[in-house]
């Protein structure tokens, strides 16, 4: 008798973490993980943010540190994007938690009622999950065969209902000015970079910067990828005769556009164009860890807080 071979996510191997056991922590607890994933190369003992000291003092009485060299009191958060922090600890690993385990995102309203708090602190939280998210992409290259493709997303236009009213969103004169291209990089079975533009043509100089000569780039035939002849080999699918026809194919960027799309309109309904970037590096980590047991997610994004230092945009957003 064969069975049939089963998806990754629909296997034990996938679900490593459950959100039950985030929530039945203590705050004790929870805090001695948050330690253990900050200072996993030091085993689970503080080192300094400002110097970098092995050397640390602890107080038994309250949850900070203090250096031996260069005397900086600090605790487990700061230097984090959790700095200044109003909720608990547990409650800061259950939002990363339900973070990690939306397939497609999560929403800010759904987590603000998960977590019972207010929708303003469940946005920012999210947004600064997002920031550390994007310190994977920061300076990340891409080289062999990359997928290079633009998308409109953000600005949503409801049709109009008879069809000889309706206007192409994707001409130029018809554009409100509220969509923006998202412009995706992603390699053959490898990583994904993301960018958000007024239109296509103004990716051309991130393309370079992010894709190593010696690629091969395979694109669509929108005039803005004829620049990439003169630096890549360049391979070019037309679209309205097939989808891959064995000789150039962006399938994979399409299947990168196909998260994003359900994500804004069956998860966000709306994405303003401000927030779009954070959206689709989100969207592009996702991506590039599906195939990530959903434990490991959760220990790689709580590693990333931790590295990001303090939100310069986030931290005290709503006081401006």
């Amino acid at each position: 008798m064969t069975t049939l071979a089963q998806h990754f996510l629909l296997s034990a191997k996938a679900r490593t973490l459950s959100l039950v056991d985030v929530l039945r922590l203590t705050d004790e607890e929870a805090y001695d993980r948050f330690k253990a994933i900050r200072w996993a190369d030091n085993d689970a003992k503080p080192v300094c943010p400002r110097c970098g000291s092995l050397t640390i003092y602890t107080f038994e009485t309250r949850r900070i540190f203090k250096c031996k060299d260069c005397k900086a009191q600090f605790s487990a958060t700061t230097a984090t994007i959790f700095a200044s922090r109003k909720l608990g600890f547990r409650d800061l690993l259950s939002a990363i938690a339900i973070f990690v385990n939306g397939a497609k995102g999560h929403s800010a309203l759904q987590m603000s009622r998960d977590l019972n708090v207010q929708y303003k602190t469940a946005f920012v939280m999210s947004h600064k999950l997002r920031e550390a998210m994007a310190l994977e992409m920061k300076s990340r290259t891409l080289s062999g065969i990359v997928e290079v493709d633009g998308g409109f997303f953000g600005g949503y236009v409801r049709p109009r209902n008879q069809k000889e009213a309706r206007r192409d969103r994707r001409l130029k004169e018809n554009r409100s000015g509220k969509r923006r291209v998202v412009v995706v990089m992603r390699e053959r079975k490898g990583r994904t970079v993301t960018s958000v533009y007024r239109s296509e043509d103004e990716a051309i100089a991130e393309i370079n910067a992010r894709v190593e000569l010696g690629s091969t780039v395979h694109a669509d035939e929108a005039s803005a990828w004829d620049k990439l002849h003169a630096r890549y080999e360049t391979k070019r699918i037309n679209h309205s005769q097939s989808y891959s026809d064995g000789i150039a194919c962006t399938n994979q960027a399409e299947s990168f556009f196909s998260r994003l799309r359900r994500a804004e309109v069956g998860i966000h309904h709306h994405i303003r164009r401000g927030y779009l970037s954070a959206y689709a590096g989100e969207m592009a980590w996702r991506e590039d860890n599906r195939r990530v047991a959903n434990g490991e997610q959760f220990k790689l994004l709580v590693s990333l807080t931790t590295k990001n230092g303090v939100s310069r945009f986030w931290k005290g957003y709503w006081q401006r």
